[in-house]
């Protein structure tokens, strides 16, 4: 039992991040396994040899590996995730995004949500593109959702599903409710509709006999009708309290080629519509949305019951708020469009595109949503709690090097000339080596504050005593023996370098454009060996992504 619980745990540090060593599992290993304290000595023997013998296997070896293997262990418990009237077996959930811009955090949420609960009751998630708005959607943003889910690691159960494949099952339906009295076609203008629901006054078209409806319906599908000109609407009750029971709309006329159906439909089912009859036709037991949607939830049992389809479980939870940042396409969508942010992928955005480009893992994403449950209590934490999930992830594998930010040049005394050897991970016996003479680059900010006749050491190499630090800097080697105070990363040959870090978007709920700042410096040479992407920690600075290598750039995740 705990040689297995160290090979998977091994095997799964390894895939994260390209190697694996005894620390960095250890705890995850004892938390599975909690007798392992008992003789720490053998279990870390038994995890030093087992970790040795993961890291010898390939990439295809690995992924073999991996796949008998799951990694719940208490997370469900532990986030509260228990669905109501759940089976062992039959759970099954769906995450149904509308492809109408990329996928951000909130989406994480909402899909780690649906995986984590069938996961929880051995059951199955489903993935639905909610795509019944061909106005918004397009083929990219269908692209962008399946990279993202991907990229998290979430998988889903089946083959990918489209709520517009079922547009015939939709006027099927919806001529039902026609025909039971329960939907009707109104032609009232917008300003008529909004003022009639805000007085609960019933309109003229309400009461228009079950054969004119369905002549109104048929003309609405033949294109009789503009758009705008008509609407179906649910016939529900107009002094209803809830106002989204103040008969809504079902379908309303779009005048826009689909990324998928093309032009063959011009009449298109609203999201109150559609959701439930494909949440009752695709056999989701529980269906899990956030909580803006909780007035609209009588609609959607409303709907099914007249349709006579079977009912899920619906259940609401909070929406996910950061706090000086805006979550949601709709605000995410213009600060791209205006120019406002680089893209899609700007690492100021929740994006997951944004996420991605600035470092932050996928697991530390997955720790942070769930840490929120099924709850509808309200919460705004900052992006403190992401980054320390994120720091603990990249702590035991990132390679350290020197980044010197806004340098200054400094020749030290009576400095020997020698060839060093640095670890590049405390953990690891692997190394950079360096020849050194007597100048240096060193970070101002931090010379500026060293008094005359103080020590401090050039990190990983010898100390360095300041002479004189007014109008000019003066130091000398003062020895060999590791001393208390200061130690300061250099570089010795100049490899200019910017470091970007990101701020937050907002501030007071406006746009702040003071939040990417951009740090000049220089870096060690052996950064030129990394490809894109990796992610390193700049000792005494923070853990940075490699964005770029003409210009070289990284970005500053943590």
């Amino acid at each position: 039992m705990l040689t297995e619980t160290i090979h998977k745990h091994a095997l799964k540090n390894k895939k994260q991040f390209g190697s694996t060593n005894p620390k960095s599992i250890i705890g995850k290993v004892i938390a599975d396994f909690p007798d392992a304290k008992k003789d720490m000595k053998t279990t870390m023997e038994e995890t030093a040899k087992i970790c040795k013998e993961v890291n010898s296997l390939s990439e295809k070896q690995l992924d073999e590996e991996l796949s008998k293997y799951t990694f719940e262990s208490k997370l469900q418990e532990e986030k509260g995730l228990t669905l109501p009237n759940a089976q062992e077996g039959k759970v099954v959930t769906r995450f149904p995004p509308e492809p109408s811009g990329y996928p951000h955090i909130g989406h994480a949420k909402a899909a780690f949500l649906d995986l984590e609960c069938a996961k929880k009751y051995k059951g199955k998630m489903l993935l639905r593109f909610d795509d019944t708005n061909p106005e918004k959607e397009k083929p990219e943003y269908v692209d962008a959702i399946r990279k993202g889910l991907k990229w998290l690691g979430i998988k889903w159960d089946g083959e990918i599903t489209y709520s517009s494949d079922n547009m015939g099952k939709f006027y099927s339906y919806a001529e039902q409710l026609i025909d039971a009295g329960k939907a009707y076609l109104c032609t009232c203008t917008g300003e008529e509709i909004s003022k009639n629901r805000k007085i609960e006054q019933e309109c003229a078209c309400r009461s228009l006999p079950i054969p004119e409806q369905k002549a109104r319906w048929k003309k609405m599908l033949n294109g009789g009708y503009g758009a705008g000109e008509a609407i179906l609407r649910y016939k529900g009750e107009m002094s209803s309290v809830n106002t989204a029971m103040r008969d809504p709309t079902l379908f309303r006329i779009i005048l826009f080629a689909h990324y998928r159906q093309g032009e063959q439909y011009l009449v298109w089912p609203s999201y109150d519509f559609a959701a439930p009859i494909m949440d009752s036709i695709e056999g989701v037991t529980h269906a899990m949305r956030t909580k803006e949607y909780e007035l609209r939830k009588p609609l959607y049992f409303a709907i099914l019951k007249d349709l006579k389809l079977r009912e899920p479980e619906l259940i609401e939870f909070a929406r996910l708020s950061i706090k000086n940042t805006k979550v949601g396409k709709r605000h995410i969508t213009p600060l791209v469009q205006e120019g406002k942010v680089m893209g899609w992928d700007d690492p100021r955005l929740p994006t997951l595109l944004g996420l991605e480009r600035r470092g932050i893992q996928p697991e530390a994403i997955k720790n942070f949503v769930l840490s929120f449950g099924l709850t509808k209590a309200e919460s705004e934490p900052g992006w403190g709690k992401l980054l320390t999930e994120n720091r603990k992830l990249l702590d035991p594998s990132a390679p350290h090097y020197f980044f010197v930010p806004n340098p200054i040049k400094i020749t030290v005394e009576g400095a020997p000339e020698r060839s060093v050897k640095i670890k590049t991970h405390p953990d690891k016996e692997e190394y950079r080596e360096y020849s050194v003479a007597d100048t240096f680059y060193l970070p101002r900010r931090e010379i500026e504050g060293i008094k005359e006749g103080e020590i401090f050491r050039l990190k990983d190499l010898y100390n360095v005593r300041m002479i004189e630090n007014m109008d000019e800097v003066r130091v000398g080697y003062a020895g060999e023996e590791i001393v208390e105070g200061k130690k300061l990363q250099w570089v010795t040959e100049p490899l200019e370098c910017e470091v970007w870090k990101p701020g937050d978007l907002f501030l007071d709920g406006a746009y702040n454009p003071e939040s990417l700042d951009k740090e000049q410096g220089y870096c060690e040479r052996a950064i030129l060996k990394l490809e894109p992407g990796k992610i390193v920690q700049f000792e005494r600075y923070g853990f940075c992504r490699l964005d770029s290598k003409e210009p070289l750039r990284f970005i500053y995740s943590c």
